[in-house]
C-alpha cells in the first residue's frame, strides 16, 4: 500500500472517530496536532477532562486488528505527546489518553468502531 493511500485511510478513520466521539458528547479541540515527538490525532474535552485520542484505522484485519498496533512503546510516545501539549498550553488539570480503533468496510465507511478509555492504565 502506498504512503498516500495509508494517509487517506488514517484521515478517514480520524473523521469517523471525531464524529463518533462528538455523538458521545466529546468536544473536539484540535485535530492532527504536531509535537516534537509526533502527532496527536484528536484532542477533545469530555466532562471537564482533556482527552487525547489515538486513532488506529485499518481497511481489513488480514495482518491483525487496529487494536494490535497499539503497544507499550506507542503508549509511552502518546504520554510524552500529551505532556508536551499540556506544557505548551499551560494546562495542569486532569487528562487521559483514549484510543479509537476503526475498521473500514469495502466502501470506506465504518465497519466497526471501538472506543477504549484511559489506555495508559
Amino acid at each position: 500500500m502506498r504512503k498516500s493511500e495509508n494517509l487517506r485511510t488514517a484521515r478517514r478513520g480520524e473523521e469517523i472517530a471525531a464524529r463518533h466521539l462528538q455523538t458521545k458528547g466529546y468536544r473536539l479541540i484540535e485535530q492532527n496536532y504536531r509535537t516534537r515527538y509526533a502527532e496527536i490525532d484528536l484532542i477533545t474535552r469530555y466532562k471537564g477532562i482533556l482527552v487525547f485520542v489515538e486513532v488506529r484505522t485499518k481497511r481489513n484485519e488480514q495482518f491483525g486488528s487496529p487494536e494490535e498496533t497499539i503497544n507499550r512503546n506507542k503508549i509511552n510516545k502518546l504520554i510524552k505527546n500529551a505532556q508536551g501539549y499540556m506544557l505548551k498550553k499551560g494546562y495542569n488539570k486532569k487528562y487521559r489518553i483514549d484510543a479509537v480503533c476503526v475498521l473500514l468496510d469495502k466502501n470506506g465507511e465504518a465497519g466497526r468502531i471501538s472506543h477504549y478509555e484511559n489506555i495508559t492504565l
